[in-house]
């Protein structure tokens, strides 16, 4: 007997069931995952004033999505993971890659300090790095959980991701 694979607004991955749980119903990816990184972000941004954040930001790891919500405390995140499985595989992939370039970006962040005698003496060159870098990958990954790929999508993406993040942390 064949397996039915999950998909995305029937039985367990219901549109309502998404939506409820934060999970776009739409794309079947769930900004929750964006934490992961804003908080990396925060911390990288913060270094000039708190150099001692430095070893917080050397600390972080990188986590695809599935190991993020298998990690996490989201009150669904089974139905996060099943709903990404069954997004659609180019705003998976796209995703994905953006991660990898988020990920890419931290790390070079990580170098820089960890190359440092001192944090102070780059902290201000990473903030900036983070700023530039890694909040825009940040807010494409967010337009491609909302659906949104193109270019002139993500420019208005970027700008609504940044409000988030700026009330996230406000």
């Amino acid at each position: 007997m064949a397996v039915e694979e999950p998909v995305l607004g029937i039985g367990e991955l219901a549109a309502d069931r998404l939506q409820r749980a934060n999970i776009n119903p739409a794309t079947g990816l769930a900004t929750d995952y964006l934490n992961h990184f804003n908080e990396v972000v925060m911390l990288l941004e913060m270094l000039p004033a708190m150099p001692e954040c430095a070893e917080d930001v050397l600390a972080w790891e990188p986590a695809d999505y599935q190991t993020h919500f298998e990690n996490s405390s989201f009150s669904e995140r089974q139905l996060a993971i099943l709903a990404y499985h069954a997004a659609p595989v180019r705003l998976r992939t796209h995703l994905d890659t953006l991660t990898l370039q988020i990920n890419e970006a931290v790390r070079a962040c990580q170098t820089a300090l960890r190359a440092a005698d001192d944090p102070s003496q780059v902290a201000q060159a990473v903030a900036e790095r983070a700023t530039n870098d890694v909040k825009p990958l940040i807010a494409m990954a967010s337009g491609v959980i909302h659906g949104h790929v193109g270019d002139r999508d993500a420019v208005q993406d970027r700008e609504e991701a940044q409000a988030e993040i700026d009330a996230l942390f406000a």
